[in-house]
């Protein structure tokens, strides 16, 4: 496998002199990290120059800034449903997740959380163990969908919290969350939800939920890197990670990132109208018609999570024979920027934990591919990548001595 992808590399440096600047580029990888709207740049754009204010302050430059937060606040408000006062302003999903994660567990808690989350959470409750806390893993079936009931069966008396994720970052399969809040609710043990894949792609209501915590990211859904939000249910006890000033209402010490809160807010808006407008519906289409026509044109592939409900602009599909890295190399030399998977875990040794958690082997694991659409792709996008993306794999194929033994012993 890595033979094919190392003369692969050498035979489109010769032809193409390495990257070409003036190439045609798509970018397919927006479970990674979103372009920031036009709009929400020129929402922040002023914040970044004379509206600069400390929006902690009394004067009119603090209050001027203030007033922007709070505007942002209740746009993210209305996006979760919930009251703008339940919205803690964060650095990111990482943050957010970290903070719902240890600002409610001690040590001697026990934890509910999956096999699949990503590792902001899984990360988070492996350092729990280390002080003390339990945890307990739910699986996933082959399609990557947690039983509710394998959540029930592993409450505790002194189960403190639930965390599972709303939507997969690699397959973008959607877990039964509302099922889930139910029996948290029942059980009277803290639920939160890792929502950040779900964003301005799903409607979020965190009252049919029932979720007590629930975590975004604004450069998931075209806002700027390093901005997220924590909702915290009214009348939850959260301990803080940092120490400090006052900032949001003694849940998060820090000043307040203005010019990326601004920008959220107007993503959020966006993401709110895309809900009524077909936006959503398009880039669903989109989906749909690159994911059939993958499956159409390639032979021995599948959907990773098939059969499961996934968010509107996700797909992860397995290419057999081949390595899934090779093939985002050679996509990428070409124009197409896709991926594996998780953005942080790149370079991993390890086939991905999501996969193999849903019962693929590690060599399908390895040979599978995430596309993931936002709002700036276009059909045109997709008739590109339908483009390359035959001919790449059957190029790798080529390449591939385990794939020319699979022919031989199919013959």
């Amino acid at each position: 496998m890595r033979f094919a992808r190392e003369r692969l590399l050498v035979d489109s440096g010769r032809q193409q002199g390495g990257y070409n600047r003036s190439m045609r580029r798509v970018y397919m990888d927006n479970n990674a990290t979103s372009p920031l709207l036009p709009e929400a740049l020129e929402a922040m754009r002023p914040y970044l120059g004379e509206r600069f204010g400390n929006a902690s302050s009394i004067h009119h430059h603090g209050q001027q800034t203030r007033a922007a937060v709070e505007r942002a606040r209740e746009s993210v408000a209305k996006l979760l449903n919930c009251r703008a006062a339940e919205i803690v302003f964060t650095s990111g999903g990482t943050e957010a997740d970290n903070l719902a994660v240890f600002g409610m567990v001690h040590g001697g808690d026990h934890v509910i959380s999956s096999t699949i989350e990503h590792h902001a959470v899984l990360n988070s409750c492996h350092r729990l163990e280390k002080m003390g806390a339990i945890v307990t893993y739910v699986p996933v079936d082959g399609r990557g969908v947690i039983d509710p009931e394998d959540v029930r069966r592993a409450l505790r008396p002194n189960t403190r919290l639930i965390s599972i994720m709303m939507a997969n970052n690699e397959t973008g399969v959607l877990q039964p969350v509302e099922s889930i809040g139910g029996i948290a609710t029942e059980a009277d043990v803290y639920f939160h939800t890792d929502a950040v894949q779900a964003a301005g792609k799903c409607v979020i209501d965190v009252q049919k939920i029932g979720c007590d915590l629930l975590s975004i990211s604004g450069h998931k859904m075209h806002a700027p890197q390093g901005t997220g939000v924590l909702y915290v249910r009214k009348g939850t006890l959260l301990d803080p990670l940092f120490y400090g000033g006052n900032h949001e209402r003694q849940r998060r010490a820090g000043t307040e990132n203005v010019p990326g809160i601004v920008a959220l807010g107007k993503a959020a808006e966006i993401a709110v109208e895309a809900f009524g407008n077909g936006e959503v519906a398009r880039l669903e289409a989109l989906r749909d018609r690159l994911q059939q026509g993958i499956l159409n044109a390639v032979d021995e592939t599948g959907v990773n999570g098939e059969g499961a409900p996934r968010v509107p602009t996700t797909t992860n599909i397995h290419f057999d024979h081949i390595e899934g890295e090779a093939l985002i190399i050679a996509l990428d030399l070409k124009g197409l920027a896709v991926s594996t998977g998780a953005a942080c875990s790149s370079g991993a040794l390890e086939p991905s934990h999501v996969l193999m958690a849903m019962g693929l082997a590690s060599e399908r694991a390895r040979a599978s591919v995430r596309f993931s659409l936002g709002k700036l792709n276009t059909a045109e996008d997709v008739d590109f990548a339908l483009s390359l993306i035959p001919p790449t794999v059957a190029r790798l194929r080529e390449l591939s001595p385990v794939y020319k033994k699979h022919l031989v012993i199919g013959s």
